[in-house]
């Protein structure tokens, strides 16, 4: 089984980039994790773009590889990151046949503030399942991510630590079974 991370922040030492990889790291044994690393090149969508960049390809091919889709975002302004909204939005092409229809997602995030990106991930779940994907209906908000991680990468809150591994492995479970429609 293959899981894709695509952290929704650019930033270098991302909290959400920290959260996805110790989400990764709490996947049963024998599940491949692959963090997507080229959202920063993705241009701005264009509809009437004949052809989709290869930077876009190269999305949607990973996407359509894997089984499933883990989330990290922050939240800018109570929503999704721009270029992480940008991303999703060329992935949603064609439609309705895009590479995210029916593949299990989960969206988790992470900010400074004390909410941990709770209205970003609402957004995002929306997104994601107004483009067909079988969105899992988990939040994990991860507040104060300035403090929340220990010298090791874990969550120093072992509630929070206990919730993610939770939620990856309801994602697992979503690929070996699926809900009927």
């Amino acid at each position: 089984m293959r899981v894709l991370g695509i952290s929704g922040s650019l930033r270098a030492g991302s909290y959400n980039r920290q959260l996805l990889e110790l989400a990764g790291k709490l996947l049963p044994e024998g599940v491949e994790f692959e963090v997507y690393d080229r959202l920063a090149d993705i241009p701005p969508y264009r509809e009437d773009a004949v052809d989709a960049p290869e930077v876009v390809a190269d999305l949607r091919n990973r996407v359509s590889a894997s089984d499933a889709v883990l989330i990290a975002t922050p939240e800018y302004n109570g929503s999704i990151p721009g270029q992480l909204k940008n991303a999703l939005d060329w992935a949603s092409r064609p439609f309705p046949d895009n590479s995210f229809k029916g593949r299990p997602t989960a969206v988790i995030g992470a900010s400074v503030g004390l909410y941990g990106a709770i209205w970003s991930q609402a957004e995002l779940r929306k997104v994601l399942g107004l483009m067909g994907a079988a969105v899992l209906d988990e939040e994990l908000p991860v507040g104060q991510a300035d403090q929340a991680f220990g010298a090791d990468g874990g969550l120093s809150d072992t509630d929070g630590e206990a919730a993610l591994s939770a939620l990856v492995s309801k994602l697992v479970d979503a690929v070996r079974a699926p809900t009927a429609p």
